[in-house]
């Protein structure tokens, strides 16, 4: 079981995945879910549409709906909010790992103990 920690890191990690998928074109529920396995993230419908919920709800995501063969399918878009929030979370992500990678400290000339 994954502790704390990478618990918080997954469902941060899926909300990214999510906002760049759907800031790139409309998405659905069941792509996302296919596209999100194929990195490894292995989500049922019960787990990733309160996330989708959550995130139009915070205002990241925007949905509308249309009828594609008879079924009516919401997609799912982001929005400028969401966009500035994906920019961010970039800058910060891009920052954490060059410090994990040593990055940060080689360039300083030394380690931090």
């Amino acid at each position: 079981m994954a502790g704390f920690v990478v618990k918080k890191l997954f469902q941060g990690f899926v909300s990214l995945h999510i906002l760049h998928h759907a800031g790139e074109g409309p998405v659905f529920g069941s792509w996302l879910i296919e596209e999100l396995a194929e990195h490894g993230y292995k989500l049922s419908p019960g787990t990733l549409y309160p996330i989708l919920h959550h995130l139009e709800a915070v205002g990241l995501l925007e949905q509308y709906e249309e009828t594609v063969t008879g079924k009516v399918r919401k997609y799912y878009k982001t929005t400028d909010l969401g966009r500035a929030e994906l920019a961010e979370a970039k800058r910060y992500l891009a920052e954490l790992t060059d410090e994990i990678d040593g990055g940060r400290d080689q360039a300083k000339g030394g380690t931090r103990s």
